[in-house]
């Protein structure tokens, strides 16, 4: 029996040292990586300064060109927008780890209807910032929401088991390369989008989400940021009525909302998009300078 109990603990002593081991060598990976999301949360949670700071997913991420908003700005600009980052819970997250190192004047927040409708699995994606637990209280608090914070906790090299892959490949491939302060640019596509698509207006709305997103605006109005909520062109049509939930909360609380997707904005130019949601480079390009004109007639407005 006490062989039996030896065996048992050097089974768990030596899990217990794979797993630190190996946490460690893949925390060093993460640190290293030019994948598409590791360099940017590791600039996000250390090192941004900017003045204007844009966030959202892919679209975000693929949308905006911080030198052409810049240019007509007058600040600085960095684009934090993290590929399937998908919803408020990742914004949220992310949010809190920036503001542990500093408080941008301007944020822009490219939402989507998965920041207020159910979804099967609204946490699935914050698995993505698993590697930076136990830095971030608040940050924390959504992994405990989720009910994943203690296997996260207990484990250090389950913390990777979203983006190894992707941690490991970008140690070989620069997918940074051409980049613009955080703009990665979409190839033009070997074919452009062409059936127009619909989406329906959104009716099942999650109640925690919308908590979430109020909780994102008292955290900018604490630290004296002036937020925007923006909405880039999609290959979409959609109904007036489709972002009615966001409107209401921005003129709740006085937020700037520049939607380009409901007037249609380039539904005419289908050589612009990349695919039905993400717009390529050169429809980036121009849509940059129009969103940068009408951010700093806003801005304008308010000072």
């Amino acid at each position: 029996m006490k062989k039996f109990f030896i065996s048992i603990l050097f089974i768990f002593v030596s899990l217990f040292i794979v797993d630190r081991v190996g946490g460690a060598i893949m925390w060093w990976i993460n640190q290293h990586t030019h994948d598409v999301s590791g360099p940017k949360i590791k600039y996000l949670v250390n090192d941004v300064h900017e003045d204007v700071l844009l966030m959202g997913t892919s679209r975000c991420n693929s949308h905006y060109v911080p030198s052409i908003i810049s240019d007509t700005l007058g600040m600085s600009v960095y684009n934090g927008g993290i590929d399937a980052s998908d919803n408020i819970y990742s914004h949220y997250i992310i949010f809190n780890h920036i503001l542990a190192v500093h408080h941008p004047k301007v944020l822009c927040l490219e939402v989507q209807p998965s920041d207020f409708i159910r979804q099967p699995d609204p946490f699935r994606c914050i698995t993505f910032f698993a590697p930076y637990i136990g830095k971030n209280e608040r940050a924390d608090s959504i992994f405990r929401l989720a009910g994943k914070y203690w296997p996260y906790r207990i484990s250090h090299l389950y913390r990777y088991n979203a983006k190894a892959v992707s941690n490991i490949a970008g140690l070989a491939i620069n997918r940074h390369s051409g980049g613009d302060h955080g703009y990665i640019p979409d190839p033009k596509p070997t074919k452009f989008p062409g059936k127009l698509y619909s989406y329906s207006t959104p009716t099942h709305i999650d109640s925690l989400k919308i908590d979430y997103l109020q909780r994102f605006i008292s955290l900018c109005k604490q630290n004296n940021i002036q937020l925007t909520f923006t909405i880039s062109p999609s290959y979409k049509k959609v109904e007036s009525d489709c972002y009615d939930v966001l409107k209401t909360i921005a003129i709740d609380h006085h937020i700037p909302f520049l939607d380009y997707h409901t007037k249609g904005l380039f539904l005419d130019h289908p050589e612009y998009f990349h695919d039905k949601d993400h717009l390529w480079d050169k429809g980036a390009r121009l849509y940059s300078a129009i969103f940068a004109h009408d951010l700093k007639n806003v801005l304008d407005s308010l000072n």
